[in-house]
């Protein structure tokens, strides 16, 4: 089941950025997805399948918007690692 969410958004901010409505919805749900993964509200996976991406994909993308993949503790790295 899918959920769709409608946003208003005034067509200037769409003309300012040099994007349709599909490509700025596209970069919504990255931003989002992203922000939620990096306050640990959703884990990589989720929020790749939810981009369409694999999840390596997303986790490059994470890092490079200032995601930290690991808090540099025992937990996170078994988990992280029991991955590979």
């Amino acid at each position: 089941m899918k959920n769709t969410i409608e946003i208003e958004c005034p067509p200037e901010i769409l003309m300012g950025l040099h994007m349709d409505s599909h490509r700025f919805a596209e970069l919504i749900k990255l931003q989002s997805a992203t922000a939620l993964f990096r306050d640990g509200k959703l884990s990589s996976g989720m929020a790749a399948r939810w981009c369409g991406m694999p999840r390596v994909h997303f986790l490059l993308q994470a890092m490079q918007a200032g995601a930290s993949l690991l808090d540099n503790n025992e937990d996170d790295f078994a988990r992280e690692t029991a991955l590979l």
